[in-house]
């Protein structure tokens, strides 16, 4: 295949690059400077500028941009970047591929679990309505901005992603320095859950999306068993042979890191991947101490 991909030099973009450029296809970046080289084409989200031209002739375009939604508290503007970023790059990307004479048979457009919000211990799927709050609204837009190409005939699927685990970036790098002093623990009470999937099965997701013609719409990137944050931080001081008898606080969490804090660490939704398992896909790392053991 011929295939574009966007926010490639993140850490999913990245496992996906090696991944399609392992199985032989060809692979262009979409990046924010002028293109230097074929494998390349330019845009510029925040001026709203693309070039149209090189957008013809793809297979499949798979769309990861973003600004990171935890790299500090959320003030406004850091709010208006993060849904900006999604938004307005969604939209302009769909708008242009819409126009092309030779579209790509689907664009996978990312999405988030934050779509659900905080939903306690109710058991969620792609059927269940989106939960309230910023990033819940942050997320339909988002979905809701690829409607051109949807219009267009193009088949679009949104992969709403979980907690990526991985050793190379993070939540789970960010997590392990504390947890091999022996210095790791729940946030809170430890109740809220953890939808959490590992890098190479979301990799793997993405493939099969593409690959998979009736997978339309939303689908959870998530692994078939959540987890508690208390469970979380139990196995993860168990495959490192570290103690994990501290917990952060809530309020210590809201006071320091505020609204950013309260939905990243305090909140957490049951979310099953409903539509994988239909159509069969099959987890790598289905349950958390496998995966962790394979990445630790």
């Amino acid at each position: 295949m011929r295939v574009l991909v966007s926010g490639s030099t993140g850490l999913v973009g990245r496992a996906l690059l090696r991944e399609f450029e392992d199985e032989g296809h060809t692979v262009v970046r979409l990046v924010r400077r002028p293109a230097l080289h074929p494998g390349e084409c330019a845009w510029d989200p925040e001026k709203g500028t693309i070039d149209e031209a090189s957008l013809e002739g793809f297979d499949a375009v798979v769309h990861l941009a973003g600004e990171n939604i935890a790299s500090g508290r959320w003030t406004a503007a850091r709010k208006a970047r993060i849904r900006d970023s999604r938004v307005k790059g969604t939209a302009l990307l769909s708008g242009a591929l819409a126009t092309c004479a030779k579209k790509p048979e689907v664009l996978v457009s990312a999405s988030a679990i934050g779509y659900y919000a905080n939903r306690g211990e109710e058991e969620v799927n792609e059927d269940s309505p989106p939960g309230m709050g910023f990033l819940a609204e942050v997320c339909q837009n988002w979905e809701a901005a690829a409607q051109a190409a949807r219009l267009a005939g193009i088949r679009v699927v949104h992969p709403r992603i979980g907690i990526v685990l991985s050793d190379q970036g993070g939540a789970l790098a960010k997590m392990l320095p504390p947890f091999r002093l022996g210095l790791g623990g729940p946030f809170g009470a430890g109740r809220n859950y953890m939808s959490w999937v590992a890098l190479d099965d979301l990799a793997g997701i993405v493939r099969f999306a593409i690959a998979h013609k009736n997978l339309s719409g939303p689908v959870n990137a998530v692994s078939p068993r959540p987890v508690s944050n208390f469970e979380f931080s139990r196995t993860l001081a168990k495959v490192l042979r570290r103690p994990a008898w501290l917990s952060v606080p809530a309020p210590l969490v809201r006071v320091g890191l505020g609204e950013m804090g309260q939905a990243l660490l305090l909140d957490g939704a049951k979310i099953l991947p409903g539509r994988l398992t239909e159509n069969g896909y099959s987890f790598q790392y289905p349950d958390l101490e496998s995966a962790l053991r394979s990445l630790i």
